[in-house]
């Protein structure tokens, strides 16, 4: 009896461990579903970072992360393979100077106090409710995984360039708070919050500050300063009399993570590393358009730089007299403003990238390869979107790289990534698919042979598939050109080889099935028939149209 006894509790202590093991703290409205899927993909060539590549290799996850990647690996039970032959698999970038998910800054509404403008009443004291710092614009305290909210709308397009993984911060303010680490997954908040408080943001720019210090550069950089000594007084003392300051206590409490300083201008670049200098911070500096001009002193900030991609447009000089208006410098700028990366490179200043600045994210791979047609390396550019922004932030052992133990976060793309003909097919992020361009998966151009089923026997043609709505008809030595159309799911062909009997124009309409087509199609004189069309042999790969990079000499 009290083996049986023992027996049974030892059962229910098992029970309830798995029990309590599995337990979400999250309700599932609806039926729980907590399966994850294994997959391989194998054939693969794997850029597994800037400086690592592997060619006809398998890389295998499970549950969201990678667990293998390597050539002639054993392939597990029960896993889903993927082919990928012909493709290329890359770490999925990150981009650690965004504000996605994050609500846009609102100016609150001034009472009205005798005038407005130049002549309205000065705002001395903040008017920001509780034991806060006495100037608005420094909001040390924001935490922005507090006001994170999953947007698939703003997720979506950076998804589409590639992107992962996203640092996003409320930009608003000198001192802004911290910065959230989450993925682009459309999963729930909790889910894709990779680290809550992963840097502290700091600017020049005040915001939506209604007090009215600072109102100048100088005051943004005396504020800077005498919080930074006002937060070291507070935090050695503790004093009594003071009671709680919630903004210097958060200030100190933020001075351990990375810090991200956005001075967006040569000079500001030099003024924020010297503040940090004074007070032993290392700026991460989130760079403008033309600190390639003062690239020494770059250099010797010793700092990480955040470079966005938003090249200055072109100046219109059609008109002689608009024409007289635009400076040298100007001009100088515009032709010399896509050689920063490359600079930065060639000086040996680690950087990373951001889509920020950019009037459409969209536009994000053609500035790119700008930058790389100016003389980027294509290693540097994936070093500079992976390891170093993964690196600065500390989480280079979640993302960043292919490795096993990381989240299984990388795109799959067509072809070499910075071909102008290779596209972004899938990007995985946390081992989910979200599809890109699928439908170019395999590339339907090519030759095929048709067959078509007539009441006179089966006739031959060669279609050469050129575009989806291109495409030419060989019967023996004759060519022509019919009227096509392909959109990956139906096709069809309005088409008359021959001009000179009634019954040989005919018109085709089909589906794809596989690799090939099948239909139905009916000739002039009306008689229905069926046919089918199978892929002979891909068309010859043209090479790329990338300029050739263009010569920069000293700057």
């Amino acid at each position: 009896m009290r083996k049986a006894n023992s027996l049974f509790l030892a059962c229910g202590v098992m029970l309830f461990s798995t029990f309590a093991l599995s337990q979400s703290t999250f309700p599932e409205n609806g039926i729980s579903d907590p399966r994850h899927g294994q997959y391989a993909f194998t054939n693969a060539t794997i850029v597994k970072d800037g400086n690592s590549t592997l060619t006809n290799a398998t890389m295998i996850i499970k549950d969201g992360k990678i667990v293998a990647v390597g050539t002639n690996l054993k392939l597990p039970a029960g896993a889903v393979e993927v082919n990928c032959s012909g493709k290329y698999i890359y770490p999925s970038f990150v981009d650690i100077y965004a504000d996605y998910g994050i609500p846009a800054p609102q100016r609150p509404q001034q009472p009205a106090q005798g005038g407005g403008g130049f002549f309205a009443q000065a705002q001395l004291e903040s008017n920001v409710k509780g034991a806060y710092g006495w100037n608005q614009a420094i909001k040390s305290d924001i935490d922005a995984y507090k006001v994170f909210n999953v947007d698939e709308t703003k997720a979506k397009p950076l998804r589409d360039q590639g992107f992962g993984t996203v640092l996003s911060h409320v930009r608003d303010g000198i001192a802004r708070g911290t910065g959230a680490l989450v993925t682009l997954a459309s999963e729930k908040e909790n889910l894709v919050i990779i680290k809550d408080r992963a840097a502290a943001n700091y600017s020049f720019n005040k915001g939506t500050s209604t007090q009215s210090y600072p109102g100048s550069l100088m005051g943004s950089i005396a504020l800077l300063r005498q919080t930074f000594l006002d937060a070291q007084w507070y935090s050695k003392n503790k004093p009594s009399s003071e009671g709680l300051n919630i903004s210097l206590q958060s200030w100190s409490n933020n001075l351990n993570l990375p810090q991200i300083f956005e001075a967006s201008d040569k000079w500001n670049a030099l003024r924020a590393d010297r503040i940090g200098d004074e007070f032993g911070i290392q700026y991460i500096i989130k760079a403008g358009q033309n600190e390639y001009q003062r690239i020494k002193e770059m250099k010797a900030t010793n700092a990480t730089f955040i470079v966005p991609l938003n090249y200055p447009q072109a100046q219109d000089v059609e008109d002689p007299n608009d024409a007289r208006f635009v400076s040298l410098s100007d001009m100088r700028h515009w032709e010399l403003a896509p050689t920063m990366p490359s600079a930065f490179e060639k000086a040996g200043i680690p950087f990373c990238l951001t889509t920020s600045d950019l009037r459409d994210v969209k536009t994000f791979w053609t500035a790119l390869r700008t930058a790389v047609n100016y003389g980027l390396s294509e290693n540097a550019a994936i070093t500079a979107l992976t390891k170093t922004p993964a690196t600065v932030l500390g989480v280079y052992d979640k993302v960043g790289s292919l490795d096993a133990g990381k989240l299984a976060n990388f795109v799959i793309a067509s072809g070499p990534i910075f071909n102008e003909r290779s596209s972004i097919l899938q990007n995985w992020v946390q081992g989910e698919k979200y599809s890109v361009k699928e439908d170019s998966w395999k590339d339907p151009k090519g030759n095929y042979k048709i067959v078509l089923n007539t009441p006179n026997g089966p006739v031959n043609y060669t279609l050469n598939f050129k575009t989806s709505s291109s495409a030419s008809l060989i019967a023996g030595k004759d060519t022509v050109t019919p009227k096509f159309y392909f959109d990956g799911r139906q096709v069809r062909i309005n088409v008359a080889p021959e001009r000179r009997s009634p019954g040989e124009n005919f018109r085709l309409s089909g589906i794809v099935s596989g690799e090939g087509w099948t239909g139905v199609g009916e000739d002039s004189l009306g008689r229905s028939f069926t046919w089918t069309a199978s892929f002979d042999q891909a068309s010859p790969q043209k090479p790329d149209s990338v300029r050739p990079r263009r010569p920069i000499g000293q700057l």
